[in-house]
């Protein structure tokens, strides 16, 4: 009788990684938003290229390299986060699967993620520093300063992940 009502509830909390699969079809739909909004930034580029700066091109393609990163990362997100905590995806042997594509743990995810984050906020930083123009007021100096300081901490945060990581692999070899 116990092991009967064990294997249900086990069953029903194993059957349960579907409640996730929702969410990571609401991140195919940002993945979406995120392109109709690049598409947007793209064409707004194109037709005030010859009347903008130089300045605001670069900053321009910034926000576009900006936006792809933002873009690859929730496709790794949704694809490694599917595979490790709902199912594996059967792309049989298609020739674009991706190499990374099943081999990515969720620690290896983890790093990514961090990863990402730092390199967007770096571009975010780039923009910034791109445009600045002449006097800063003090509250673009105190805006400036806190850039930098959250870019920092989330690079310090990688940082911190990666050791841990790699502590946490060689205590599993021994």
């Amino acid at each position: 009788m116990l092991d009967k009502i064990e294997h249900t509830m086990e069953m029903t909390i194993f059957r349960s990684r579907w409640l996730l699969a929702p969410f990571y079809l609401g991140l195919v739909l940002s993945v979406i938003l995120l392109f109709i909004k690049f598409a947007q930034e793209l064409w707004h580029m194109t037709t005030h290229v010859l009347s903008a700066s130089e300045a605001d091109v670069i900053v321009g393609i910034l926000a576009l390299v900006d936006m792809s990163l933002v873009g690859s990362l929730l496709l790794m997100i949704i694809f490694s986060g599917y595979e490790i905590f709902i199912s594996k995806i059967d792309t049989g042997d298609h020739t674009d699967r991706p190499d990374w594509m099943g081999k990515v743990d969720f620690s290896g995810l983890k790093l990514k993620v961090i990863g990402a984050i730092v390199a967007i906020s770096a571009i975010d930083l780039l923009k910034s520093f791109m445009d600045i123009h002449g006097d800063m007021s003090e509250s673009d100096t105190n805006s400036l300063m806190w850039k930098a300081i959250i870019h920092m901490a989330f690079v310090v945060s990688g940082v911190l992940f990666a050791v841990m990581d790699k502590i946490a692999g060689d205590t599993k070899k021994h």
